[in-house]
């Protein structure tokens, strides 16, 4: 491949299209959220883990198999979901992991650590993890399940208690105390969660809102911008070739006449492209012009195939090849606007290696071409105007059947 041919191929591939648009950006304040929440929860579950753990260790004396496993099922999920914070990934999975495995490990606890411990007062160290486990569940789970865990965690806890406790009368007060202080403020820590969330969402709709109407301005004012070019166009260009065009009187003066007309069709069909974009007169492989489709296709979401028949080494001019692609594509973003998409097919086709003939066929309602008004350029600029700049031929056939746009170009 020479360095022309991939410098033509670079230029086709920089084809403006119509959804090339910055995207992504629509939830930039909650993902920011979700950081300051993940990262915020990662320094608390540290240091409450930190002293859960110092907890187990002092009090494993001897060693037993039961207690050990509890730590592994508590603080092995538990350093998965710090490491999972702090590094921004896999939170969710992680958070969640963790809150079962605490609720697992709660429902246990009677029955792998024996309640040798008879003092109230006395907390295990099982009792420093109720609320991080409310904190997993308000980063794993959505805001209804997060209040069912915020009141299930550490009514689970006091159970555990009061069996431990054998339902004595002493063990009521503290294990009360315990239950309804992890309820308050596992029930702050996700009222604070769902505000500052709801904040975030706010901020994004109203960004979304404002960039939504700047484009609207924006094309609203490039609409008038071109309808005033479009205007002094019409008057200078046009106007000019159909006066020479009727006051031609010889053979010359009348091919004088037709260039003039066709350099007019010529502006008037790349009004909205730059010269730069207008492309050159270096053949074109039919290849190229059905990939440019097919790409068109992908971004406007429509469920269409591009279909090949005839000669697939045919070649057009690099011109010819760019208006064939522009009306193609102004034909099938007319199909997707007015028929749904419905019956969408568009079929590229040559009959000799210097012949190309591309249709797009719709199954829509339909439409009158004769009814459409004057200032609509959508099919007299962007389709019959461009083909005619580049001596090609443009036929429209629409019925309640469906819509048929044929784009030929041959030699002359």
């Amino acid at each position: 491949m020479t360095t022309d041919d991939r410098s033509l191929k670079e230029a086709w591939s920089s084809i403006p299209s119509q959804r090339e648009v910055g995207i992504g950006l629509e939830r930039f304040t909650g993902q920011r959220m979700e950081r300051i929440l993940s990262t915020v929860a990662a320094i608390g579950s540290a240091a409450l883990g930190a002293q859960a753990l110092l907890a187990a260790v002092t009090r494993l004396a001897p060693p037993d198999p039961g207690r050990i496993g509890m730590m592994a099922l508590v603080f092995l999920p538990l350093l998965w979901m710090i490491v999972a914070c702090v590094i921004g990934k896999g939170v969710k999975p992680a958070a969640g992991t963790f809150t079962v495995a605490y609720a697992i490990a709660l429902a246990l606890w009677p029955v792998v650590v024996e309640g040798g411990v008879r003092d109230p007062s006395n907390q295990p160290w099982i009792f420093f993890l109720v609320n991080i486990g409310v904190v997993a569940a308000m980063l794993a789970f959505t805001t209804r399940i997060q209040l069912i865990w915020a009141l299930t965690l550490p009514i689970l806890y006091g159970w555990v208690r009061l069996v431990q406790g054998g339902f004595e009368q002493s063990w009521w007060i503290s294990t009360g105390f315990d239950v309804s202080f992890t309820i308050i403020l596992g029930t702050v820590i996700i009222s604070l969660a769902w505000m500052f969330r709801q904040i975030a969402a706010g901020v994004d709709e109203a960004r979304s809102r404002a960039v939504e109407g700047y484009a609207s301005a924006a094309a609203a004012s490039a609409a008038e911008e071109e309808r005033v070019a479009m205007s002094a166009l019409m008057h200078d260009s046009v106007l000019a070739a159909l006066i020479a065009a009727e006051r031609a009187d010889s053979d010359r003066a009348r091919a004088l006449a037709v260039a003039m007309a066709r350099e007019a069709l010529t502006r008037l069909a790349n009004t909205e492209a730059s010269i730069a974009q207008e492309g050159s007169d270096a053949p074109v492989a039919r290849s190229q012009i059905v990939t440019e489709l097919r790409r068109t296709l992908s971004e406007q979401g429509a469920d269409a195939v591009v279909e090949e028949r005839g000669a697939a080494d045919a070649e057009v001019p690099g011109k010819v090849a760019r208006a064939i692609v522009l009306a193609a594509r102004q034909a099938i973003g007319n199909a997707l606007a007015h028929a749904d998409g419905h019956g969408l097919h568009v079929i590229v086709e040559s009959a000799a290696a210097d012949r190309l003939r591309v249709t797009v066929l719709d199954a829509g309602p339909g439409f009158d071409p004769d009814a459409i008004g004057e200032d609509r350029l959508g099919i007299r600029a962007s389709i019959v105007a461009r083909m005619a700049a580049v001596a090609g031929t443009s036929e429209i056939v629409s019925d309640a059947d469906g819509t048929t746009v044929v784009l030929g170009w041959e030699p002359s």
